[in-house]
């Protein structure tokens, strides 16, 4: 390894140190209450370090939220495509959301609590940063329905957004509940409903 790729992996690791140390301190302490400084201490490092990487704390948490979004949807990317069935591809879809939610609290907590508290972040959560995840569950849907399995007159964007809500619904219950039941253990039943629905018979 050269000295320069060194230096890039020492700054990504530092970054990522940032990360991690910001989500631990939101979820503590809440975004409006917690400071940089107490990020910075959390990481280990100097005030100054953390504006080094950050412009400031609304950076810090839609940094933290992108940071978290790009692990999750490399993985769904690597993931999904060697899964057959357009069916158990949406599962493991909601066993990696769910997963991320589970593995990792403190994001947890500020992607269902804090984030929410913020009305710019939302507008461009809401407009942006949702598209890539969106746009797996629509490739995964539209694939079904073009192999029958799902119906083909459903609009994949809005089906999309309505498994999302589901999955983002059942999250924000699992981390206000501080219970340690497992939030996995519902990726079958959420799913069974999703594709079956709650009626007898066929609309």
């Amino acid at each position: 390894m050269g000295i320069d790729a060194a230096e890039d992996s020492t700054k990504r690791e530092r970054r990522e140190a940032i990360l991690r140390a910001a989500a631990k301190v939101f979820a503590q302490f809440g975004y409006f209450k917690a400071k940089v400084a107490d990020v910075a201490r959390a990481a280990g490092v100097a005030d100054g370090t953390v504006y080094l990487y950050f412009r400031n704390k609304d950076d810090l948490l839609t940094s933290v939220f992108n940071w978290a979004m790009e692990e999750f949807v490399t993985r769904a990317k690597l993931e999904l495509p060697s899964i057959a069935d357009p069916r158990e591809r949406l599962r493991r879809f909601a066993q990696l959301h769910f997963g991320l939610i589970e593995r990792e609290r403190d994001l947890a907590i500020v992607f269902q609590v804090e984030l929410r508290h913020s009305t710019k972040f939302m507008e461009r959560f809401s407009t942006s940063y949702l598209a890539g995840y969106l746009q797996i569950l629509r490739e995964v849907i539209e694939a079904g329905q073009r192999q029958g399995v799902f119906r083909g007159q459903l609009n994949s964007k809005m089906v999309a957004k309505f498994l999302f809500g589901v999955l983002d619904g059942m999250a924000t219950n699992w981390v206000l509940s501080r219970k340690n039941n497992s939030l996995s253990s519902m990726v079958d039943p959420v799913l069974g409903l999703f594709l079956n629905g709650v009626g007898e018979g066929h609309a």
